[in-house]
């Protein structure tokens, strides 16, 4: 079963779906830019037989306020809120893309929140070509100001938040999603070379990994947060 819900945090609404037992540990999932938590449908169930899963709609998307005003470290503090009420243990994070940009950024900024992090096909914060942006025909369910906003800061990143992958505690997965994305892949491999404790899986499909290999991407991913405590290890390579 999986609940509508909405909180009220920092004067933002953030709504988002809460699945599985209320006795067992939080498992908060992320999405990209231009979805919202209902990008996560295909994986929630596999992750609420263990977990009690939430997943928000960022800001400026889905049921979410759209408030005009936005940025990845307003977005980490909304999340950071949210985690906030869940109670004073850690949570498992699970980010994609943009939302995975958002986990490390709270990973970072708060680690004894963190207890295991997972970063679906998301680069080192590193400068990069603008591309230009055009926005799609009719009506969005995001705001689209969040996009030139997001996109800014993933071509031109704050140079702090390379220093702060460093400071990152969790144990870390990063799910490379091979040549058949669009996010260079030795981006992928840098930014797991630079969180201390971190490993690294290939599932060569594409940037939208738990879409297009669902079973697949939520084995690997529980496998990996149900792991005894202690250091990650380190694998490269294809699964």
């Amino acid at each position: 079963m999986t609940d509508d819900c909405e909180t009220v945090l920092g004067g933002i609404r953030l709504a988002h779906r809460v699945s599985g037992d209320p006795g067992n540990r939080p498992l908060v999932l992320l999405h990209a830019l231009g979805e919202d938590a209902t990008d996560w449908d295909g994986v929630r169930d596999a992750f609420a037989r263990h977990r009690r899963v939430y997943a928000p709609d960022l800001r400026g998307h889905g049921r979410s306020d759209h408030p005009g005003a936005y940025s990845f470290e307003l977005m980490r503090d909304d999340v950071l809120a949210l985690l906030a009420t869940l109670g004073p243990g850690p949570v498992d994070l699970v980010g994609h893309s943009m939302g995975g940009v958002v986990a490390y950024l709270v990973a970072a900024a708060e680690p004894e929140r963190v207890r295991r992090l997972v970063l679906e096909d998301v680069p080192a914060p590193l400068p990069r070509k603008p591309a230009e942006l055009t926005r799609p025909d009719g009506p969005l369910s995001y705001d689209w100001a969040v996009v030139p906003a997001i996109k800014g800061q993933v071509d031109e990143p704050d140079p702090a938040w390379l220093g702060a992958l460093g400071l990152i505690t969790a144990p870390t997965l990063v799910v490379a999603g091979g040549s058949r994305s669009h996010v260079p892949q030795d981006g992928i491999a840098e930014l797991a070379r630079l969180v201390p404790d971190c490993r690294i899986v290939t599932i060569p499909v594409g940037h939208l990994v738990h879409a297009a290999r669902p079973e697949e991407f939520a084995v690997v991913v529980s496998d990996f947060l149900t792991a005894a405590d202690g250091p990650a290890g380190r694998r490269t390579g294809p699964r």
